[in-house]
């Protein structure tokens, strides 16, 4: 398992956000050396966990459990084929790209060693927005990534340091209730009645998507 590539974006104007100032950080680009990796803070202080990355909508994006978001290689090359094109690393608006790894599959509350300094937990997988599908300029994109579900993974700073393309990736920690990143995307998307499997990860949840679970089980129960 190895990190084929750390990804950074820089602000630019674009048609296609909802962003105030209409600019967005999605499209992001391969560093050539090594990136500083720490907690940036609470979701809407707190942007990326990637010195030199921009987040341009902290209301849904960035802070603590975001801080980092990765995607397999493998899933891009299957999209490549699918839509016929190709697809270079970042261009999912990932920071990290991934070979050898199954990301979406990855359990809520793994934790990943990447290089020999940093350690990320696997918070949550990633929901589909307009921006997304108008930086990729395919129509009906948010539906499509929805049905596939081949989400990726956000992931919480444990520990910081630097990373660098190359860098090998080890899992360190992997729980045992069964709850992947990709099965939460699922349930707080398409499949509400999955919430209350999530609830089984308890606090290496992301807590929007605890809240939902909690509320979900309150909704039945009254």
């Amino acid at each position: 398992m190895e990190l084929l590539s750390v990804n950074l974006g820089r602000p630019r104007p674009v048609p296609y956000t909802d962003q105030a100032d209409g600019v967005t950080g999605i499209d992001k680009k391969p560093a050539d050396g090594p990136v500083r990796v720490a907690a940036p803070g609470p979701k809407g202080v707190g942007a990326s966990g990637l010195a030199g990355d921009a987040v341009c909508e902290l209301r849904h994006h960035g802070g603590d459990d975001q801080a980092v978001y990765a995607y397999a290689r493998e899933d891009l090359d299957d999209w490549e084929r699918e839509l016929g094109r190709p697809l270079a690393n970042g261009c999912f608006g990932e920071n990290l790209t991934t070979g050898g790894l199954e990301v979406s599959e990855a359990l809520i509350g793994e934790r990943w060693r990447i290089g020999s300094e940093v350690v990320l937990e696997v918070t949550s997988g990633r929901i589909p927005c307009r921006t997304f599908q108008g930086h990729l300029g395919e129509g009906g994109w948010v539906r499509r990534f929805t049905r596939k579900g081949a989400t990726g993974a956000y992931l919480r700073v444990i520990e910081p340091g630097e990373i660098r393309a190359g860098d090998p990736i080890e899992v360190v920690h992997r729980p045992d209730h069964g709850v992947t990143a990709a099965l939460q995307f699922r349930a707080v998307t398409t499949e509400r009645q999955l919430l209350p499997r999530l609830l089984a990860a308890g606090g290496a949840l992301h807590p929007e998507s605890l809240e939902k679970a909690r509320k979900y089980l309150a909704e039945q129960a009254g």
